[in-house]
């Protein structure tokens, strides 16, 4: 079927006629609109985003497992969705929340309506939802539990749906990072190059623009389970060693992840992590994490590089923190928010281990931060070459 005419039929199906959904907050508050995406009723930890675009990158970023997305930009849906924007086989997120009706998608590279994707993917959401109302409730009260109902509420009620959201756990102590990684080793190289450094990199939910990204070096990649041990690892001789962004609480990684860093701290090899990666190194070097009021959401973050002095705008999606009062003197502070002055990047003092809490790869976003992944190799050949020296 060619692209025009597969068009039509969504647009015909998406305009099926409206269904009533609701959004239900654990403080009892409702929230009434039309259901868009899979038709069920899922629970999870209310947040917003500020991207005003990028969407179909943000509802894929494993990332947003056990949350529902509140879009602060109004007009989601309106360029469609593709196949290169995908930053996973599988997104994880709970459900979304937007305000206006998703309009005909209207871009060169869309091939389907964003209600059929969102079908597709079994993600509910809702349309009509005062969103800047729920933004203005989490910023004033915190990120809270809630539920997404897009099917009919016959025995259902509203007082089966708050007990629900009472026994979820929330996102405290909940380890979602094995929920979303890779079950089985894989290699990441679409273009078919010539690799000149080989890079391991623990899935934790990793996103595909940050492959892309490392790939642009003429890396090899490859991914390992989020549980994967560290003998297994060093067996690949990786040349760099990175640790991916990932969904939950980073505390809760550690039975595995943890122990597993420590014994590679020793090897020597660089590291470098990216958001729950960040937490993770911090974590294996005795630091402390904590969670946050609101989280970080959203395509224009600023971030001060305090050994540059310059200021990054940068893509963000955490709602766990490193606390800095914790961070060992064998660690330095290299980048801060400058919304609320929290930690957003590490570097060690004599090992070639770094990271940053916020999203470099961006996608969507700024790329004032791709020199990072510039960073990473360099740090790779110095340590190869000091190696070869070593040898002779």
């Amino acid at each position: 079927m060619g692209t025009s005419k597969r068009l039509k039929k969504d647009r015909a199906f998406a305009r099926s006629g409206p269904i009533s959904g609701e959004l239900i907050l654990e403080s009892g508050a409702i929230f009434k609109g039309f259901a868009i995406g899979a038709r069920k009723s899922v629970v999870g930890e209310l947040c917003f985003n500020t991207s005003m675009t990028g969407y179909q990158e943000i509802i894929s970023d494993p990332s947003y497992a056990g949350q529902v997305i509140n879009f602060t930009f109004p007009h989601i849906g309106n360029v469609g969705t593709n196949l290169e924007d995908n930053e996973t086989y599988k997104p994880f997120a709970s459900g979304i929340i937007i305000n206006c009706d998703i309009s005909d998608p209207s871009n060169f590279r869309s091939i389907k309506h964003l209600d059929l994707w969102l079908k597709r993917i079994n993600i509910p959401g809702l349309c009509n939802i005062d969103t800047r109302s729920i933004t203005s409730l989490i910023r004033s009260n915190g990120a809270p539990k809630c539920c997404v109902n897009t099917v009919s509420k016959k025995g259902a009620s509203t007082r089966k749906i708050l007990n629900q959201i009472t026994k979820w756990p929330g996102l405290n102590g909940l380890d979602l990072a094995k929920e979303v990684s890779c079950k089985k080793i894989f290699r990441w190289n679409p273009k078919k190059i010539k690799p000149k450094i080989k890079i391991v990199a623990i899935d934790y939910g990793i996103k595909h623009n940050i492959l892309n990204s490392l790939q642009k070096f003429d890396t090899e990649i490859i991914i390992v389970p989020a549980n994967t041990r560290s003998e297994e690892i060093l067996e690949f001789n990786p040349d760099g060693i990175f640790l991916s962004n990932g969904p939950g609480d980073p505390k809760a990684t550690g039975k595995y992840a943890i122990p597993t860093i420590k014994e590679l701290i020793k090897s020597n090899i660089p590291i470098f992590g990216i958001c729950l990666g960040h937490q993770i190194i911090s974590l294996a070097f005795g630091a402390k994490t904590k969670k946050m009021f609101q989280g970080h959401r959203g395509a224009n973050h600023p971030v001060k590089n305090m050994l540059t002095e310059q200021v990054e705008i940068t893509s963000q999606n955490h709602g766990f923190v490193v606390t800095e009062k914790s961070i060992p003197k064998s660690i330095k502070v290299t980048h801060k928010s400058l919304f609320d002055g929290t930690v957003e990047g590490i570097e060690h003092k004599s090992k070639n281990i770094f990271s940053v809490q916020y999203h470099p790869e961006a996608s969507p976003g700024p790329h004032d931060s791709h020199y990072l992944f510039q960073k990473f190799i360099k740090m790779i050949n110095k340590n190869k070459k000091n190696a070869k020296k070593k040898k002779y």
